[in-house]
């Protein structure tokens, strides 16, 4: 893979019970692409991974607490899922307001299947098209998104995906969207 995101920084948020795999695929997409991720979430030390929500995975080490950084030092973001992840980031203020900041600024940002309840929390997802997995849907709408049912859906900065089964078209759809540049990007 070409090193389309060298020298490009993209945070990575979540919380316990974050779907190990679509926190681990991306990120590697994004460092074969030539990208340097930090994961971040509301505490520092370790968070609990999932697999299919109820198995216990590993953990990852946190780099930074969310409430320690700013937009401005990141070029992307990546929000996985796993259904207690975003339910726990969308109660904590600091990755909301992260999140809303993040959306507002014109990068992008990528998220897959239960993360787009952040967006919703974040008050982003009015007027957009998204796509997430089908139990959030009747949620997105109701916050005025266009949902659709596609592997990955693109609207502006926000580029989402349903599900793991999608990791692949959503890995190739983060990675080119990462690399575009940005209007006023250094």
């Amino acid at each position: 893979m070409a090193m389309t995101l060298q020298g490009k920084r993209i945070a990575i948020l979540a919380a316990d019970g974050v779907e190990r795999v679509e926190l681990e695929r991306p990120r590697d997409a994004v460092h074969q692409a030539g990208g340097h991720t930090e994961l971040l979430s509301p505490k520092t030390g370790e968070i609990q991974a999932r697999n299919n929500d109820l198995d216990a995975a590993g953990t990852f080490t946190v780099d930074r607490a969310v409430s320690d950084v700013s937009v401005d030092d990141y070029d992307a973001l990546l929000l996985p899922g796993g259904t207690v992840n975003p339910d726990k980031l969308r109660i904590e203020e600091a990755a909301v307001s992260f999140v809303r900041d993040f959306v507002g600024s014109g990068k992008p940002v990528g998220v897959i299947c239960h993360g787009p309840w952040t967006l919703v929390e974040a008050g982003v997802a009015k007027g957009r098209t998204l796509t997430s997995y089908p139990s959030l849907r009747t949620d997105l709408r109701n916050a005025g998104a266009d949902v659709v049912d596609e592997e990955v859906a693109i609207d502006g900065n926000l580029i989402s995906s349903r599900s793991p089964d999608d990791l692949p078209a959503f890995c190739q759809a983060i990675v080119a969207q990462f690399a575009k540049p940005r209007a006023g990007a250094s």
